[in-house]
């Protein structure tokens, strides 16, 4: 019987509206609860069927499509980003999942920092990072590093991640289940968000930015304790500005001439880094946000004084708007590259300070808990792929999302 026949019948109505769900949520036993019946066939286009990342209004409108009240709908909502609810079992017999995956595998580094591997429905895993900061002042920090991709198809000289190839673009509610993800291992909010984890975010612009709207309203995460990361994409800068986020974009800069960078960023080919920095100042202008340069120290190759020099006058160039944070190098197993000594990276700091360039140096957390992005999960699943499963293939140069 369809949902529109459904409706029809009046006793069946009454029965199915007022079922109580049995949720299962983070970190208890089961508890019941009343909530919305809906409807077998899904009205969700973000993922059929799936709950996590819809908002507070779209299941109003699940509610009242079904014809309830639209407080049954406002009751789920809370389950789902207050209560983080894993699994509602009616709701789940009628063909709608919460869209939580478990987790495959934790590590903890003995500065608390802690790597999630997530499994997802499709077995394949992918990594999250909660990094937990206190102050002497002011109330803690726990920011979650997420990822937007299973692997990445960018293959960066120094990134693990892309050591592992690539699979597929995550879905929006597959980024949000990292965040909650976070928050359930340490019992507290998360306050930061930053899309640094596998992947580019900006070859799966359309998913990243509905996880965005689901974290900010959802979650209540404010848009500037959000950062969004990319190695440069074309034509993915400018879209992003006519969102008008209040987010820090972050570009993966880590060399300040166009030759150098291609040697460490193969991709690079396609984005001449002269269209970069007029996109990021572009940006700026859209926005007024600043934009930030992620800058990877590698010893040897583009650490020097020299590289210093040429990355002040590079970021003076386009005008004002622009923070260095300098990154020195976690080291991957099978790469070359070894991270700086502290001399080398304080020199690099203070050449850029010097030329009036604000900057900062990132510290290290987590080295003994394999902390360069997709070292854990190269660890667990040694191929990208699974067998007989189609792998999406993203285009470089034309990745604009409507």
């Amino acid at each position: 019987m369809t949902p529109i026949a459904l409706l029809r019948h009046a006793p069946l109505v009454r029965a199915a509206q007022f079922r109580a769900l049995t949720v299962i949520a983070s970190g208890s036993s089961s508890v019941t609860t009343t909530a919305v019946a809906l409807p077998s066939v899904s009205k969700n286009k973000k993922a059929p069927g799936v709950l996590l990342g819809m908002s507070e209004l779209d299941l109003q409108q699940l509610a009242v499509d079904f014809g309830q009240q639209k407080y049954r709908g406002k009751q789920l909502h809370h389950l789902l980003y207050k209560r983080k609810a894993k699994e509602l079992q009616d709701l789940s017999q009628a063909g709608w999942n919460v869209g939580r995956s478990p987790i495959h595998k934790m590590v903890t580094a003995a500065d608390g920092t802690i790597k999630l591997l997530i499994k997802l429905e499709d077995n394949r895993l992918v990594e999250t990072v909660g990094i937990p900061v206190k102050y002497d002042k002011g109330s803690p920090r726990l920011t979650a590093c997420v990822s937007s991709q299973v692997g990445c198809p960018l293959r960066c000289s120094f990134c693990a991640t892309g050591k592992g190839g690539f699979s597929r673009n995550l879905k929006s509610h597959e980024i949000v289940e990292q965040v909650l993800a976070i928050e359930e291992t340490f019992n507290r909010r998360v306050t930061n968000v930053v899309f640094m984890g596998m992947g580019e975010p900006m070859l799966n612009l359309k998913e990243v930015l509905e996880a965005h709207r689901c974290l900010n309203q959802d979650i209540q995460i404010g848009q500037r304790m959000i950062t969004i990361s990319t190695v440069g994409v074309p034509n993915t800068i400018r879209k992003l500005a006519t969102h008008k986020l209040q987010s820090t974009l972050a570009i993966s800069l880590h060399a300040p001439n166009q030759k150098l960078r291609e040697k460490i960023v193969p991709s690079a080919k396609s984005y001449p880094l002269d269209a970069i920095m007029n996109d990021c100042k572009h940006y700026f202008l859209e926005t007024g946000r600043r934009v930030s340069f992620e800058y990877t120290l590698l010893a040897g190759v583009n650490d020097a004084v020299e590289h210093a020099i040429e990355l002040a006058e590079l970021i003076h160039q386009w005008g004002p708007g622009y923070h260095v944070n300098l990154i020195p190098f976690n080291p991957v197993e099978g790469v070359e590259y070894q991270r700086p000594y502290m001399k080398s990276i304080l020199a690099f700091s203070a050449a850029l300070e010097s030329r009036k360039v604000t900057v900062s140096v990132r510290q290290t957390r987590g080295l003994d808990a394999s902390a360069a992005c997709g070292q854990l999960r190269n660890e667990f699943q040694k191929t990208p792929f699974v067998a007989g499963t189609e792998v999406e293939q993203p285009e470089l140069e034309m990745a604009v999302a409507s």
